[in-house]
């Protein structure tokens, strides 16, 4: 349920690796996934349970909305434009080095974030957080690759998704506990601190148990994609999140208009460097292709509605039915139980339905935005009357999230699966800020009316959202007698 999730074909066909030797890897046994997986373990959990944290860091630090959106939406924006580079730069000094680089940076920005005195310097703690997960997530995954080959590759990928599944259910849960159990008067600031310890027991026993690895011709790095990646992305999310508190002013319009011109002189540089034989950032021979394209605009405009409800749904919960983070966490379960059990079934009906499990999905979680909007309504908010929707929405999320990534690797030759994973994998962090800040437009704007209503209206906007991904599937038509996603 998480950025990591959509890299799977980079650890599958590792490209250029220069394996370690076999002995070193052998004698290791697993302890080199055991670490490797504390890494990936770190990033999920901290995706999830910020959301049980959130009307804490409200209450304590006196956060804005805005400022709320941007502790959430900070994290997936330099993750965004971080992780493909993030690859690269393990292919160049070393996957195992670069893991320990994205541990460190990622413990440092908990423990800042945990001692932040002000929502500034929890929100520039949460960039570098995200900073961190992008060194971490790519090269996970190509650790596996070059370590395990064969079936014990295989058994690694399914305990990289196992732990995934295991940190998205339990984050709430053990953010509700944490910030319940109130260690040493730190209410919220738990959350952060406990990945210091963990975080840097990975990073000792890391050049102990993993054999280091990089690529044979590593691609030099694209700073002016990075740099103009994240001015676009900043052009579009920073209006959108500050508007509306702000009252709309000047350079909010200003900021949108602008964002259109500096993607397109990001799309010329990205050609410009392709023509010279240089590695850019988002290769424009790949997005030639018309059906890869497709399914990046499904990857954005489905995980824009992800994030974004966590968001809104947590602050329902807690700030406007009185919920404790316990008990908020354990109505998030709910879905999370709903998403594991379905996911499980997912790759076998890929096979069998192909882009329609994907359409399914997104109907079905749509369809579940407007049960949860009914309950609300009907209900005046009891929590009692909200399990049939959040079943629902869990349940599309695990018919369409896998089944979407297998299904758009399956459009690339193998030597691009890398590339595109990092694409993927982008589309997701940058839906991700794009869905907090429109959502939260809504929600926020709407929340004179009272949490009910705001709640309500969000979930239709979402719903929406979720329609108009359901429509672009129809644009993932494979070729004349392609085979169905494996």
């Amino acid at each position: 349920m998480t950025s990591a999730e959509t890299g799977q074909g980079r650890a599958g066909r590792p490209q250029g690796a220069q394996a370690a030797p076999a002995g070193p890897a052998l004698a290791a046994g697993w302890a080199p996934l055991g670490v490797v997986l504390t890494g990936v373990f770190l990033i999920v959990l901290d995706f999830f349970i910020v959301y049980a944290a959130l009307p804490s860091i409200q209450r304590g630090l006196g956060a804005s909305p805005a400022e709320l959106e941007w502790v959430v939406a900070g994290f997936g924006l330099t993750f965004a434009v971080l992780v493909i580079t993030g690859g690269r730069i393990g292919d160049r000094i070393g996957r195992r080095l670069t893991f320990c680089i994205g541990v460190s940076v990622f413990v440092a920005a908990s423990a800042a974030c945990g001692l932040a005195p002000a929502p500034a310097a929890l929100i520039a703690a949460r960039l570098v957080q995200g900073a961190g997960a992008a060194l971490i997530s790519p090269n996970v995954l190509s650790i596996i690759g070059v370590v395990y080959t064969g079936p014990r590759r295989v058994r690694a990928i399914t305990a990289y998704g196992l732990v995934m599944g295991t940190a998205a259910v339990l984050g709430q849960i053990i953010g509700g506990l944490l910030i319940q159990a109130n260690i040493a008067g730190s209410t919220w600031r738990v959350i952060f601190l406990i990945n210091v310890p963990v975080g840097a027991a990975a990073v000792a026993l890391a050049p102990r148990t993993i054999p280091e690895s990089r690529a044979d011709s590593p691609g030099r790095l694209d700073l002016g994609g990075i740099v103009l990646a994240t001015a676009g992305l900043t052009a579009v999310v920073l209006p959108l999140v500050e508007g509306h508190q702000l009252g709309w002013p000047s350079w909010t319009w200003v900021s949108l208009a602008c964002a259109p011109l500096v993607f397109a002189v990001l799309a010329r540089h990205q050609q410009w460097l392709a023509r010279r034989g240089r590695e850019p950032l988002l290769h424009p021979a790949v997005l030639g292709n018309p059906r890869l394209r497709a399914g990046l605009a499904v990857q954005l405009v489905c995980w824009s509605s992800q994030t974004s409800f966590f968001l809104v749904f947590a602050l329902y919960l807690q700030s406007g039915r009185g919920l404790s983070p316990v008990d908020s966490g354990l109505v998030f379960a709910i879905l999370a139980g709903a998403y594991l059990l379905v996911s499980l079934r997912a790759p076998a009906l890929t096979q069998q339905h192909g882009r329609n499990l994907i359409m399914a999905g997104t109907l079905t979680v749509a369809a579940g935005d407007l049960v949860l909007a009914l309950a609300v309504a009907a209900g005046s908010g009891h929590t009692g009357l909200l399990p049939p929707g959040l079943l629902l929405i869990g349940a599309g999320q695990g018919l369409w999230i896998t089944p979407l990534t297998t299904t758009v690797l399956s459009f690339v030759e193998p030597q691009r699966a890398g590339v595109v994973s990092g694409m993927l994998s982008t589309m997701q962090q940058v839906g991700n800020c794009l869905g907090v800040a429109v959502t939260g437009l809504v929600f926020f704007g709407t929340l004179r009316h009272g949490y009910n209503t705001a709640f309500t209206c969000a979930l239709a906007e979402l719903a929406a959202t979720l329609a108009i991904a359901a429509a672009l599937t129809r644009l993932l038509r494979p070729p004349p007698g392609h085979p169905r996603p494996a």
